[in-house]
C-alpha cells in the first residue's frame, strides 16, 4: 500500500498533473510558487492576506525578488492562483507550509502560524498528500507538533500520507542565487516521505539534499544561520577591541581576508537585521534549555549584536562632543532604513533600534532610502526625503544601510559630519568622516 501511494503521487508530479497548494505567500512562499509554476506544476496559493491574494491573482507582484512579468505570465496560463478558502487544501496533492516563525515577547518561539496552518491541512486532508513544513524553526517541531496534528483522522505518516521538512533558504536581493539555483535540504519522516518530497522539489529546484530525518532537517537551517550570526558577534566585538586599540577594524579584516585559507571575513555593522540571522538562533537556543543546556555562543553572539545599535549611538554622541555638539537637540539624518543593501526589507531592521535611541535621547532624526519610501514600524513614523538638503542641514550623518545607489562621496563632502557604521565610504579620506 505504501509503495502503490508513494508511486500514485510521484506519478502525478512527474507527469504535471500534481496541483502544489503554498501556504503563505510572503518573501518565501510567493518565489516558490513562480517556480514550481515555471515548471509546470499547477499551484494555489493560500494566504489570510487578501491584499496578496488579490496582486497575486492579477499577476502584480509585492516581493522584490519576483518580477511582475513572470507572475503574470504563470498567472494568465492558469499555473498559479490565489484564495483564502483553505477547504480548497483537498484539492491540491502536496502542501508547503512557508508561513512567518517570530519570537515572542520573551523571546519563545511562537508557532501560532504554523499550528494554524496545520491545523487547516488536518481539517481538509485526505490520503496521498504530501505534507512539507518550510517555516524555520527548532529540531522536532515536524515529529513533535505537525505529525500529531496530521495524524489525527488516523492516517500513517509514510503509508497513508508524506510528510517532510525543507528549510527555506531566501535571501532577498540576492542576484546571483534565488530559489531555483539554491541547493534544497530536505528530511523525510520516513524514507519514502523523503522520496516523495524529493520528486517534487526536484521539478522546481535544481539540486536536492535528502538527510536522514526532519529533525536533521531543521538543525541544518539554525546551524547555517547561527553559524553568521556568532561569527558577525565576533567581529562586533572585534570592532569594539579595535576602537580600544585604536585600530581600524577595516583594515584589519581587510588583510586577514588575504589569508588563502583558514579565514572567512565577516564585517561589523550597526546590528542584525532581516528576519532569519536575529531569530533563528534563538529558536535553538530555547530549545536547548527544554533540554537543561545552555547555548552560550549564541547567547553572547545575540548579546553582542543587540548591543551594536547602542554602540553606534555612543560612537555619534563621541563625535558630535568633539565638535562641541549634544546629541540632545542635533539634526541627525541616516541614510539607509532597509535591514541589507539594495532592498525595501525593514523586518528586524538595526535603523528602526538605532532611530527608536535617538529620538529617546532627543536628537530630530530625518532619513533618505529610495528603497523605503516611508517607515512606519514599532512606533516610528517618518518618510524618506531628499539626501543632499538633509545632510547639508544635518548635525550629523550616520549610514546604516549601504545602499548602492548613493552617492557616499558627495554627501561626505556636504555634511558637517559623518559616521559611517558600514565602511560604505572605502577609500574616502575627510577630516568630518568617522567610521565604525
Amino acid at each position: 500500500m505504501a509503495n502503490a501511494t508513494l508511486d500514485a503521487l510521484k506519478a502525478r508530479i512527474n507527469s504535471g498533473e500534481a496541483r502544489v497548494g503554498i501556504l503563505g505567500l510572503g518573501y518565501v512562499g510567493l518565489p516558490l510558487a513562480v517556480e514550481f509554476g515555471t515548471a509546470g506544476l499547477k499551484v494555489t496559493g493560500f494566504d489570510l492576506s487578501e491584499s496578496k491574494v488579490n496582486s497575486l491573482n492579477k499577476g502584480e507582484s509585492y516581493i522584490q525578488d519576483v518580477e511582475t512579468s513572470r507572475l503574470k505570465a504563470l498567472v494568465d496560463k492558469g499555473l498559479c492562483r490565489a484564495t483564502t478558502d483553505f477547504t480548497k487544501i483537498r484539492e491540491c496533492d502536496a502542501l508547503i507550509i512557508c508561513v512567518p516563525t517570530p519570537l515572542s515577547k520573551t523571546k519563545d518561539p511562537d508557532l501560532s502560524m504554523v499550528v494554524s496552518a496545520t491545523r487547516k491541512i488536518a481539517d481538509n486532508m485526505r490520503a496521498g498528500q504530501l505534507v512539507v513544513l518550510e517555516s524555520t524553526t527548532y529540531p522536532g517541531t515536524t515529529d513533535e507538533l505537525i505529525l500529531p496534528m496530521l495524524s489525527e483522522k488516523g492516517l500513517k505518516a509514510g503509508t497513508d500520507f508524506f510528510l517532510a521538512f525543507s528549510p527555506e533558504r531566501v535571501d532577498p536581493g540576492n542576484p546571483k542565487f534565488h530559489t531555483h539555483n539554491t541547493p534544497k535540504v530536505i528530511g523525510g519522516m520516513t524514507p519514502s516521505c523523503g522520496d516523495a518530497a524529493k520528486t517534487l522539489y526536484s521539478k522546481a529546484i535544481e539540486k536536492i539534499i535528502v538527510v536522514s530525518s526532519p529533525r536533521a532537517a531543521e538543525m541544518v537551517k539554525l546551524l547555517e544561520n547561527t553559524f553568521r550570526s556568532v561569527n558577525i558577534g565576533l567581529v562586533n566585538e572585534v570592532a569594539l577591541m579595535c576602537r580600544r586599540l585604536d585600530v581600524s577594524v577595516w583594515e584589519v579584516i581587510d588583510a586577514a581576508a588575504t589569508k588563502p585559507f583558514g579565514f572567512m571575513p565577516f564585517y561589523p555593522g550597526p546590528g542584525l537585521g532581516g528576519h532569519c540571522i536575529p531569530i533563528d538562533p534563538l529558536y535553538l537556543s530555547w530549545k536547548l534549555k527544554t533540554l537543561n543546556y545552555r547555548a552560550r555562543f549564541i547567547e553572547l553572539a545575540s548579546e553582542i549584536n543587540a548591543g551594536m545599535p547602542e554602540y553606534v549611538v555612543e560612537r555619534l554622541a563621541e563625535a558630535l562632543n568633539d565638535r562641541e555638539r549634544s546629541l540632545r537637540g542635533s539634526r541627525v539624518h541616516i541614510l539607509g532604513a532597509a535591514y541589507k543593501r539594495d532592498i525595501e526589507d525593514v523586518r528586524e531592521s538595526p535603523a528602526v533600534d538605532f532611530i527608536k535611541i535617538l529620538q529617546s535621547k532627543g536628537a530630530k532624526v530625518t532619513y533618505t532610502d529610495s528603497w523605503v519610501p516611508t517607515l512606519e514600524h514599532e512606533g516610528i513614523d517618518l518618510k524618506s526625503i531628499d539626501a543632499v538638503p538633509a545632510v547639508e542641514s544635518a548635525d550629523a550623518v550616520v549610514i546604516i544601510t549601504d545602499h548602492s545607489d548613493v552617492p557616499y562621496a558627495d554627501l561626505v563632502k556636504r555634511s558637517k559630519l559623518v559616521l559611517d557604521a558600514r565602511n560604505a565610504t572605502r577609500g574616502i579620506e575627510a577630516p568630518n568622516l568617522v567610521r565604525l
